[in-house]
């Protein structure tokens, strides 16, 4: 997969807006000591939430629940880039726009976070598994991808926690044993659901999900030693399975005698539905892990958060591994 966004002409009409109000851009800034965080996906603008409560004025990019790997920013999302003191972002090919942005108006006031950045070679490129269907790539596009489905790793979760705190002290150094304090409370939280996840896993009976979609989840099985098998790549624009995949999914349900079916959140169950039909038992229960790529802001003030989709996450597995 490979997308490519042109914004030349976006960053062109965002600088000319900035241009002509300079001076009431300015005049706002000042009347405000809040910091402004921009914020990409769900799960980084719940971590710096939770970290800086009400202390930050938090944009939340994707909050009307669209995909990243689909989201064109808009003029307004620009804006808010060139004026925020905060960039946080995952900094995968998905967020190549970011790069360009950043690029066109720089600012040294502003402190950018990539996630992708921070894990270094900690963060895992996409696999391609036994059975999983083979992606059509022109020659441009044969590269390294690298999953950016970073969040779906507690232990990760922590990390980025911890960071983000770290930045925001430094910017706001009048609060920073706030967030520092917030930080801690909250990896103290994640630490705990890691161990959740590690005592379910070592005692499961299965250790291996079979997953009738696209897979998001490498960064979760590599934490926990889990295996899996999957119709498409975490990063995938591919919605339709191949036969050949299908039946390899069905015969692999049989041969490891599965009771269950994974599906991710935005994916529906027709790939599933096929893949039972086409095993012996045909009697197979479908659960849905949730990847959080379609959270959006009337989610978020329902009262969804990283931490209750990860616990139940941690429900679904459990009965997947049963």
């Amino acid at each position: 997969m490979k997308k490519t966004i042109k914004l030349l002409s976006l960053v062109s009409a965002v600088i000319l807006l900035l241009a002509c109000f300079s001076a009431c851009s300015y005049y706002q800034k000042s009347e405000s000591e809040k910091l402004k965080v921009v914020c990409t996906v769900f799960p980084i603008y719940d971590w710096t939430r939770e970290i800086s409560k009400d202390k930050a004025e938090i944009t939340w990019l994707l909050s009307n629940g669209t995909d990243m790997h689909s989201f064109q920013p808009s003029a307004a999302d620009m804006i808010k880039i060139a004026e925020c003191d905060v960039l946080i972002y995952v900094g995968g090919e998905s967020d190549e726009w970011i790069d360009d942005a950043v690029k066109q108006y720089d600012s040294k006031s502003r402190t950018l976070v990539n996630l992708m950045e921070l894990l270094g070679d900690s963060a895992y490129e996409e696999e391609h598994t036994e059975g999983m269907q083979e992606e059509h790539h022109s020659h441009e596009e044969e590269e390294e991808e690298y999953d950016e489905h970073v969040w779906l790793s507690i232990k990760n979760a922590a990390l980025f926690a911890e960071h983000i705190a770290g930045v925001l002290a430094e910017k706001d150094f009048k609060n920073a044993d706030f967030y520092r304090e917030n930080a801690k409370s909250y990896t103290e939280k994640l630490t705990a659901l890691d161990g959740e996840y590690s005592g379910a896993v070592k005692g499961a009976g299965i250790k291996t999900l079979l997953v009738a979609d696209r897979f998001p989840f490498r960064y979760l099985t590599e934490d926990y030693g889990l295996s899996y098998y999957a119709a498409f790549p975490g990063c995938s624009a591919e919605t339709e399975a191949s036969f050949e995949t299908v039946a390899f999914l069905s015969s692999k349900t049989d041969e490891l005698g599965l009771k269950y079916i994974l599906t991710t959140e935005t994916a529906g169950t027709k790939i599933a539905d096929t893949v039972i039909a086409n095993t012996k038992a045909k009697n197979q229960e479908i659960l849905v892990l949730d990847s959080m790529q379609s959270v959006g802001k009337k989610d978020a003030e329902n009262g969804i958060t990283y931490l209750s989709v990860m616990e139940k996450n941690l429900e679904t597995l459990k009965k997947a591994l049963s």
